[in-house]
């Protein structure tokens, strides 16, 4: 069952994010009201703004009101304030929690759109209040957009025409301010500036609240006072005055607040729709984390930045709002589009209401999109700034909602990286410094990190089928393969070149294993492997060969040597001070000795951890094969359910960060069963259940087999996220809006036995659930559409962009082929349907 209704305590810690990506996000509430005012270029998670909120009026036609409130239902926190801000002095009034609301609600998300249903005895009709942003498979700027859209709906409900206003009030958030009405063709608005900002100021920032619909009235600015004198003559214009009276000041204000407002008249029974929608403008950015700053002609120090991505599009805050409002349909429509399929999918409902919520990190400000479009990402987001900078390799792996729904900004990503992240010997940092271009940091190389980036080079390759991209890319991904035994790795991964990995490895658990790995040893053969098919096609055969004997010497290293009959675990002797001692030059791994103990710290050893067979969820999602032996990890994975998985947190002990408490169920990182020795001081995180982590084991799970065991796993997540406890669209780990749980879009192509290699032109099906009247969303570079299969006929539809395919792998006894209704010639080879030629599907493909 897919949730996607909350109501009463289950709307509390909704925020639901509404923004472009890499543009920042607004948050809705699940009672209606906007919080997370992430748009200016940090994160500012529990942030109002001002009074900023939606109204609505009911009047009789002669202008007699009859109700006027706030569109919001209860808010239920905080009653006696907000820690780290008002605690001790009541709710904040930014909430509007104590003007007139509605006594009952009902939130209802679908991840790109929100809907919230409204009621209440006093006011005489039914509202509602849809929220979205764009959210378009390929079409990555219209998904992109610095907006929040809001479409207000009230059907009248009494027996005679009423008048019914939407009032949109937004507070400008700068000193300074300077609001100005403006009108244009079916637009109108405020937009909200400031005075005397230099243009490539950081601090420059416009926002606009702008509607299409001409009938109405505004205030540029709300009355100027003291105490609450401006909320006070607001509220009583609203419910006094038949139309709001105009107000302009000649001075810059100090965080004025503005008024739109639309009114229409509505016949009983009749229903009326106001459009609004929320634009911002904060172009310039600096790196304000970790500054980088450059001396200018005249000696002086000043910060090297660059502008956000949609400030090349958008002139400002006007510009995109009227852009939104001038195509607001379409993009509506596309929107929808993708939501319905996405959410038609005859997939488990967990899976889906998964996928959806996760996806919608996109959108939060944990994403950016550089000068030029490029994508960049925090690993998530603190309270007041962004977590863990660099778009880090080893939390990005686990991310595949990006690589399918929008691989151009994946591609990026990889672009990015082996330009800038690469030093002449192939170590790759594991963190992008912005600016772009700028000295390479301190971070060292990271296996996990490292490795991943070659594994996501070929798939992005299979998914885009350019061959030109893998060109140019190509020396960078052949050097970070390579780095493994080139003679200038001083963490000595691969010194001796036996396929097997040892030395010194960094991890995205936060330190180093000293030792053989299931985990990180996997994730190198699965790059030998990805890194020999491309290194055939390009024709470099000597270097295939090569990787081809690393991996086939590591993998039988690893079946014979890290797996004990059960699960997998490290190689490693604990009390072998002497591991530690080689690698004093290269930071002080001494760190890494117990004395007490007389231990290695922070190892896995004997330990089951819940990454061992990553390598394989990868392998299996991207079509490259075997990494591990089959038996082997049908028998981990059985034992890792056993023994990871827990019902209850109840009797465990977590020293670390607590994201299950209780009665929560979840898979912990690594444990110790069977009588196996427990290290004195584990592996870091140890007790923790990361969600992202999770999903890649229930995902694996799944795609051997485990279907059952798997959803439970997945359920164990969603459920902590309940909309009462936790914020159904913010899974967190280090930090809010977490872009590991991105892993969870994963289990899409794995239950739809999903393959593409879209340089042979081949694209398949196998569901791993039933195939009779089995529907399901796909994704490539060229176009994104649906399947849909039973037992006699197969039809792929291209619903946006175009396929072209020669080979068909779809377990049918076909009979014919059809694409975009015209019969084609085919042959069955080996199960496979082979087209003569390569043909371009902008319709559909059916095949009987």
């Amino acid at each position: 069952m897919i949730r996607t209704t909350y109501e009463g305590r289950k709307t509390d810690y909704i925020s639901f994010p509404l923004g472009g990506i890499g543009t920042g996000s607004i948050g809705l509430g699940g009672n209606g009201r906007l919080l997370d005012w992430e748009i200016f270029n940090r994160a500012s998670k529990g942030s109002i703004n001002g009074c900023s909120h939606i109204a609505v009026k009911a009047e009789t036609e002669d202008g007699t009101t009859l109700d006027a409130r706030v569109l919001n239902g209860d808010c239920n926190l905080n009653y006696s304030g907000q820690l780290g801000m008002n605690f001790g002095h009541g709710m904040p009034g930014g909430t509007m929690a104590a003007f007139p609301h509605f006594r009952h609600h009902t939130f209802r998300g679908t991840f790109p759109t929100a809907e919230i249903t409204f009621a209440d005895e006093h006011f005489p009709g039914d509202a509602k209040l849809t929220a979205f942003n764009p959210m378009i498979p390929l079409n990555d700027k219209d998904s992109s957009l610095p907006a929040a859209f809001f479409e207000v709906e009230i059907r009248n409900t009494s027996d005679r025409p009423l008048v019914y206003s939407a009032v949109f009030a937004v507070k400008n958030p700068s000193n300074g301010s300077v609001n100005n009405h403006f009108e244009g063709y079916r637009l109108r608005g405020i937009r909200m500036g400031q005075a005397n900002v230099e243009k490539d100021s950081p601090n420059l920032c416009d926002i606009s609240v702008a509607t299409c619909d001409m009938g109405g009235t505004y205030q540029e600015y709300w009355y100027r006072g003291g105490w609450s004198d401006s909320i006070e003559t607001y509220w009583r214009n609203l419910t006094e005055l038949q139309d709001f009276p105009a107000r302009t000041y000649e001075n810059p204000g100090n965080g004025d607040h503005c008024t739109l407002c639309g009114k229409k008249i509505a016949q009983p029974g009749e229903t009326l729709k106001f459009r609004f929608v929320i634009t911002w403008n904060k172009p310039n950015r600096i790196n304000d984390w970790n500054p980088w700053r450059v001396k200018d002609e005249d000696g002086n120090e000043k910060d090297v930045g660059w502008k956000n991505y949609y400030a090349k599009i958008f002139e400002d805050s006007v510009d995109s709002a009227t852009y939104c409002l001038a195509n607001w349909d379409q993009l509506w429509r596309d929107t929808v589009q993708f939501r319905d399929e996405l959410f038609a999918s005859t997939l488990p409902g967990e899976v889906i209401e998964a996928a959806s919520a996760t996806m919608s990190v996109l959108k939060t400000a944990t994403c950016l999109r550089l000068e030029n479009g490029e994508f960049y990402g925090w690993e998530g987001l603190n309270q007041h700034s962004g977590s863990c900078e660099g778009t880090c390799t080893h939390v990005w792996n686990y991310a595949y909602a990006m690589c399918f729904l929008f691989p151009a900004l994946e591609r990026s990503i990889r672009d990015t990286d082996f330009k800038y992240n690469r030093d002449e010997n192939g170590r790759m940092q594991f963190r992008m410094m912005l600016p772009l271009g700028r000295p390479h940091g301190q971070w060292r190389a990271c296996v996990d990190g490292q490795m991943g980036g070659v594994i996501k080079a070929y798939r992005e390759w299979k998914i885009s089928g350019n061959d030109e991209w893998l060109k140019q890319n190509w020396e960078g991904i052949k050097a970070s393969l390579e780095y493994a035994w080139n003679e200038n790795n001083f963490d000595g991964w691969d010194r001796d070149k036996d396929g097997v990995l040892e030395g010194r490895q960094h991890h995205t658990l936060d330190m180093e294993l000293f030792g053989p790995s299931s985990w990180l040893e996997g994730f190198y053969l699965c790059a030998l492997k990805c890194g020999s098919e491309m290194a055939r096609y390009l024709g470099e055969n000597e270097s295939a060969d090569e990787y081809d004997r690393l991996f086939a010497s590591g993998k039988a290293w690893t079946d014979e040597n890290l797996f004990n009959g059960k699960w997998y675990h490290q190689r490693v002797d604990l009390t072998d001070k002497s591991v530690l001692e080689q690698y004093k030059v290269c930071g002080d791994a001494m760190g890494y000795w117990n004395d007490e103990a007389g231990e290695i710290k922070y190892q896995i050893g004997e330990g089951s951890e819940i990454d061992q067979l990553l390598a394989q969820w990868h392998a299996n999602i991207i079509g490259i094969g075997d990494i591990f032996d089959p038996e082997q990890r049908k028998t981990a994975l059985r034992n890792m359910y056993k023994n990871n998985f827990v019902t209850s947190m109840r009797e465990l002990y977590n020293p670390f960060r607590l994201y299950s408490v209780n009665d929560d169920a979840g898979a912990i990182i690594c444990t110790f069963p069977d009588g196996a020795k427990k290290p004195a001081i584990p592996i870091p995180y140890c007790q923790e259940t990361m969600h992202g982590f999770e999903y890649a084991l229930a995902g694996l799970m799944i795609s051997e087999g485990m279907i059952e065991e798997g959803l439970t796993i997945v359920r164990s997540i969603r459920d902590r996220y309940d909309g009462e406890r936790r914020n159904p669209w913010n899974e967190i780990e280090c930090g809010s809006n977490y872009a590991r749980s991105m892993a969870s879009f994963a289990m899409i192509p794995i239950f739809s036995g999903f393959r593409f290699d879209m340089v042979k032109k081949k694209i398949g099906f196998a569901p791993i659930v039933s195939q009779d009247n089995f529907r399901c969303l796909w994704s490539l570079d060229s176009g994104w559409g649906r399947v849909e299969l039973n037992a006699d006929t197969a039809k792929i539809t291209v619903l946006s962009g175009s396929l072209t395919v020669r080979e068909l792998a779809i377990d049918l006894p076909a009979k014919s082929v059809e694409i975009d209704g015209n019969p084609v010639p085919f042959t069955v080879e080996n199960g496979a349907i082979l087209l003569g030629e390569s043909v371009t599907a902008s319709e559909a493909i059916v095949i009987r």
